[in-house]
């Protein structure tokens, strides 16, 4: 773990004034398995939310609900002041493009290149610039990802790592106000993975975004959380600083915080 990375973040002070995102006892299940069981949760403006959990507690679930990839059986989600479950299909799109959603696999097109993967956001999205500002933009993501050297490279040329901090530079190109992680360090390397926290920790900064990180990697929760949620069995179990899991004597955060 990279210590004075996790001093550092241990610093930023998170933003209460005001909340991104307001869920209010969440349902969410497929056939008689019930995933999600009233789980209820804020994210504050400016601040990295950590959701904990083994595999199968929801935590994938419940961001996908956040931007209706899956539709709740129950409850409300409220994102940026608009309840997502009443939005007509166009109002729906509006709100998505205030959102980036780094997903587990990264899901770069691979037919391709680098270059293209981050001009089709911008040309779908942004539609008043011009070639010129889509090439500044395109190199400025790349810069702040440290890869502006792989931008006519194919997704195939790339290894994991940087894939998906390519995935991550494509996810910020539309600037969003807030930003959703699918296990962002999920197959990577420690050392690889502790780049991946870093970068999380400096779009936080740099783009002023909101963002739930997905994870069941602690040493990342450890790098990048001002608070930690953890789902256990669908429901929020312990929510808290990072110091209030550490410091617990729970047979089951214990497990999790050795």
């Amino acid at each position: 773990m990279n210590t004075n990375q996790t001093a550092t973040n241990a610093s930023v002070e998170t933003k209460t004034d005001r909340q991104v995102i307001v869920i209010n006892n969440l349902i969410k299940g497929f056939g008689k398995q019930d995933v999600l069981k009233n789980v209820s949760l804020e994210l504050f403006n400016g601040e990295n939310l950590v959701v904990l959990g083994k595999s199968g507690s929801g935590k994938s679930v419940l961001i996908k609900c956040i931007v209706r990839l899956l539709n709740p059986d129950g409850g409300t989600i409220n994102v940026l002041g608009e309840n997502v479950s009443a939005l007509n299909s166009e109002d729906l799109g509006t709100l998505r493009k205030k959102i980036g959603f780094l997903f587990q696999s990264g899901a770069l097109y691979d037919s391709m290149s680098v270059r293209q993967n981050l001009e089709f956001p911008l040309r779908r999205i942004k539609k008043d610039l011009t070639q010129n500002d889509i090439t500044k933009k395109v190199y400025e993501v790349l810069e702040n990802v440290g890869l502006a050297d792989a931008v006519d490279k194919m997704p195939s040329q790339l290894s994991g790592g940087m894939r998906k901090r390519i995935s991550l530079a494509r996810t910020i190109i539309i600037d969003p106000m807030i930003m959703l992680y699918d296990e962002p360090t999920t197959g990577l390397d420690p050392a690889t993975s502790d780049e991946i926290s870093s970068l999380i920790n400096d779009v936080q900064k740099k783009y002023k975004t909101s963002s739930i990180i997905i994870t069941h990697d602690i040493e990342c929760a450890r790098s990048t959380a001002n608070r930690i949620i953890m789902l256990h069995d669908g429901e929020v179990y312990l929510e808290g600083k990072l110091e209030k899991f550490e410091k617990s004597t729970d047979v089951l955060i214990k497990s999790f915080f050795k």
